[in-house]
């Protein structure tokens, strides 16, 4: 029996309060089930954005998506964590990655690290939180080790649609295939094997357009990433493009052969996957 569905949506944006809290409360009314926030420069604060939402919602779960795990020291983020679970009424849902921009390491005068050494590091984190915290812990990526580490002790099991090009200090992104995909989540399976619990499992939408032309939205993409051929973005499961009856096949099926029970869609677009969150909500 599969998972039922949740939506969350990734709201990324800095705003004012009034403003802030208006989009909140529109993610509400909207019916997703988490408010999620990023941790890239630039963009919001996690924790304070959070305890900003939770103040004008009352429903949806509040998630960082992901943290950053380079950026924090995993005994003060234990404090961070606690604090915003306290401030949000219990409602707060914890996501970590090992982060994959090193220009923002740079930035912040903080080491990037090898991708063994930021990994050992998110293995650290995850461990000192797990003896303080009963937050629900989700992981972010596709790594073996980070999948292994997901499958140990993880509530849910987020998924990239993309990967960190490694020839690229920007954080330049590569599709992940509908195929590639298929091999991760098997990978991701038979890590965990012994689990009492099946975890949720978690896919980050990039794009999603209500539309008849689907080539036509794609090929903007095809620019920018010509390791990726036309026929191969239509079937990229980030992107959700076509009619509107296409786009709850295409969830139902990706539930069905990959078990993303948990989808979660950048701000952007956040309304035109309303009607998806209307149809399928608990389903």
């Amino acid at each position: 029996m599969p998972h039922p569905f949740r939506f969350g949506v990734n709201l990324m944006t800095p705003a004012p309060a009034e403003e802030w809290h208006a989009k909140c409360r529109r993610a509400e009314e909207l019916g997703y089930d988490v408010i999620q926030v990023p941790d890239h420069l630039g963009m919001v604060a996690p924790f304070p954005a959070l305890v900003a939402a939770a103040a004008v919602t009352e429903r949806p779960r509040l998630g960082t998506f992901v943290l950053n795990a380079g950026f924090w020291n995993p005994t003060l983020l234990a404090r961070e964590v606690a604090t915003t679970d306290a401030l949000t009424g219990g409602r707060l849902e914890l996501g970590l990655g090992t982060g994959y921009v090193g220009a923002e390491h740079e930035t912040a005068g903080l080491p990037f690290g090898s991708p063994r050494e930021r990994v050992d590091h998110l293995r650290r984190t995850v461990e000192e939180l797990a003896h303080t915290s009963q937050v629900p812990l989700l992981i972010g990526g596709n790594g073996d080790r980070v999948l292994r580490l997901t499958a140990e002790h993880a509530d849910i099991a987020a998924f990239g649609g993309a990967y960190a090009d490694p020839q690229s200090t920007t954080g330049r992104l590569i599709p992940v295939t509908a195929e590639q995909l298929d091999e991760r989540v098997a990978r991701y399976r038979k890590f965990a094997t012994n689990r009492e619990e099946p975890a949720e499992l978690n896919l980050l939408l990039q794009m999603v357009v209500v539309t008849e032309d689907r080539a036509g939205v794609v090929q903007p993409l095809l620019d920018r990433v010509p390791e990726v051929t036309l026929e191969q973005a239509l079937a990229l499961p980030v992107l959700l493009i076509g009619t509107l009856d296409r786009i709850v096949a295409q969830v139902l099926a990706q539930r069905e052969r990959y078990g993303f029970s948990y989808v979660t869609v950048l701000e952007p677009y956040m309304e035109a996957f309303a009607p998806v969150v209307a149809e399928l909500g608990g389903h």
